[in-house]
């Protein structure tokens, strides 16, 4: 401001002179110095604020920058803001995670953004766009408003029954699509599991509180029945014999079948470890190594995968062994009546993995099979074709695997029968 007074006045004064061309370049020196400082101060507050909204507060102004009581300021608003969306985020994702209700979030194209482990399990596989999910993608990309509604899904050989939810919201003037996803048949199964359990717990209660004493005054009636004992006919007296030894005996098996009655509702939960399948199933092919050869009946063992999985190693050999017996006996079965079956008699034993990377193992027999008509009653407590049967086995059975986070399937084939012991 000098140089340019002192050359407005030279001007006026002497118009130019040697002096007023020098003060001239030295006032455009000043100017352009001006200048450049202030560009470097607005490039360096540039380079500032964009580090900030990157996140990096590494730089800063000088201590003597009239900017920075205000750049402080903000930077602390703009952290505290990141770090509560940080928390929220981390909530979410925990809570998503954690839930076990399928939930998927995709825009409007369809390409999923999140989705949680539930989802993945429910599918049976990692979602990346809604068309991945065939008929059940389509009706989801052209739902535009919210919807209620159930579809069907395939997941491997199991059909299922999904109940679906959509939320549609514009985010930030985005189409986001909130989508929820829960299977009707396994919230079946569990209402029907735990149905059966209450049941099982009050009729065990009542019956063995009346058998108990019953066996016991039959034994102790027979006990008592003196020798020098006499009817008009000797025959009332071994008649009274036999009765008595008959009702203890009856209610003494009544006993020991309310007991296996006891043990569908007093499952304990399974310690689960990981475990290889291959050397469990070699055991339970060795455990019944003599029966298959009493009753000539090769057997196979296929091991197509060898991944540890978690389980509780006596419960699923329990599992395996009544399964095992029950091949045993359905080939039997096919012997018995079919005396002139020509399909061989073969047990095949099977550790693989489906489409959804769920391990499992299957064991199938050349016997007669289940009929469609009773396929689904072969799951329901102490329901039995076989004249000996309990009905216990194979309900405790698909308990134990449903407690695993897994299942037991039936699978009908062209010559026998598979049931598959699947794995969550």
């Amino acid at each position: 401001m000098v140089c340019i007074s002192s050359l407005t006045y030279l001007y006026i004064q002497g118009g130019l002179s040697a002096t007023w061309v020098l003060l001239a370049f030295i006032a455009t020196s000043f100017i352009t110095a001006l200048f450049a400082l202030f560009r470097k101060h607005n490039k360096q507050l540039g380079y500032v604020i964009k580090a900030l909204a990157n996140g990096d507060s590494t730089l800063g102004l000088s201590p003597h920058d009239p900017m920075r009581q205000h750049y402080e300021s903000v930077k602390k608003q703009i952290q505290s803001a990141r770090f509560n969306a940080e928390q929220q985020t981390q909530f979410l994702q925990a809570l998503l995670v954690h839930i076990d209700l399928a939930v998927l979030v995709c825009d409007a194209s369809g390409t999923v953004i999140e989705s949680n482990p539930a989802a993945a399990k429910l599918l049976g596989l990692q979602v990346d766009h809604l068309s991945q999910l065939n008929k059940l993608g389509s009706l989801l990309l052209n739902t535009e408003k919210s919807l209620r509604s159930t579809a069907q899904w395939q997941q491997g050989e199991q059909q299922d029954t999904l109940s679906i939810q959509v939320s549609v919201a514009q985010i930030q003037g985005k189409i986001r699509k909130v989508i929820t996803l829960h299977s009707i048949r396994e919230a079946l199964l569990m209402k029907e599991q735990q149905a059966y359990k209450r049941l099982t717990q009050v009729l065990t209660h009542e019956v063995a509180n009346s058998i108990t004493p019953l066996a016991s005054i039959a034994q102790t009636c027979h006990s008592l029945m003196p020798d020098s004992l006499t009817f008009e006919d000797e025959e009332d007296k071994e008649d009274l014999s036999l009765a008595l030894n008959t009702l203890a005996s009856r209610t003494t098996h009544l006993g020991e079948f309310i007991q296996r009655f006891r043990n569908v509702s007093s499952l304990p939960k399974p310690t689960l470890t990981p475990n290889s399948l291959e050397p469990l199933l070699e055991q339970i092919i060795a455990l019944h190594h003599s029966q298959l050869q009493e009753n000539n009946i090769a057997y196979s063992l296929n091991v197509n995968v060898a991944h540890l999985v978690m389980f509780d190693h006596a419960q699923i050999e329990q599992v395996l062994i009544n399964l095992f017996k029950n091949a045993i006996e359905a080939i039997n079965t096919a012997e018995l009546y079919n005396k002139n079956n020509t399909i061989p008699a073969i047990i095949t034993v099977t550790l693989g993995q489906n489409r959804a990377q769920q391990v499992y193992v299957d064991i199938a027999d050349t016997g007669p099979g289940i009929a469609e008509h009773v396929i689904d009653m072969i799951f329901v407590p102490f329901f039995t074709t076989k004249p000996k049967g309990s009905g216990i086995g194979l309900s405790l059975s698909r308990q134990i695997m449903m407690n695993h986070g897994g299942d037991l399937r039936y699978i009908n084939l062209k010559h026998g029968g598979c049931f598959r012991c699947v794995f969550g």
